[in-house]
């Protein structure tokens, strides 16, 4: 079974979620559930649907979790410095733009660009990994071809 790297951060935030959906969502689906039978006849009862349909994501949702969260491997960045790995932040800047960014390169599973937090398996993340402050990277998607330069590598 391939073992899955989350920060701890990424862990807890999991775990929280899992726990919501157990302790509040699944309840509440059920109670929904229980009340649109209520109603009669199911075939054409649209909240029940609705209601299963919402009780099947969260079950799904709560199956992917478990066993996300059975695979983990919890690495702590705090504990690691030099060249770009897993768990560090870090801030490039785009040569042709000159538009710095700044992510931190985390596990699959609490990847969220938004939230400045970068996929390991994606392109940009495997182009950073190795790479040291001042060095130039070049990353292949499919609008063309962006160099970047780092500027820092934090791990906190």
């Amino acid at each position: 079974m391939e073992k899955l790297p989350l920060t701890r951060t990424g862990q807890q935030m999991l775990d929280a979620e899992l726990r919501k959906l157990k302790s509040e969502d699944r309840p509440a689906i059920i109670r929904a559930i229980a009340e649109a039978r209520e109603h009669g006849d199911l075939s054409e009862n649209a909240e029940y649907h609705a209601a299963r349909e919402k009780q099947s994501f969260i079950e799904g949702r709560v199956k992917e979790l478990e066993s996300i969260l059975s695979r983990a491997e919890v690495i702590d960045p705090a504990r690691l410095s030099g060249t770009v790995k897993f768990g560090a932040t870090v801030s490039f800047v785009d040569e042709d733009t000159d538009e710095e960014r700044t992510y931190q390169i985390v596990g699959e599973a609490e990847a969220d660009l938004e939230k400045g937090l970068l996929n390991v398996r994606s392109p940009l993340a495997r182009a950073l990994i190795g790479k040291d402050v001042g060095d130039s990277v070049e990353v292949r998607s499919p609008g063309g071809a962006r160099n970047y330069e780092i500027l820092s590598i934090v791990y906190k």
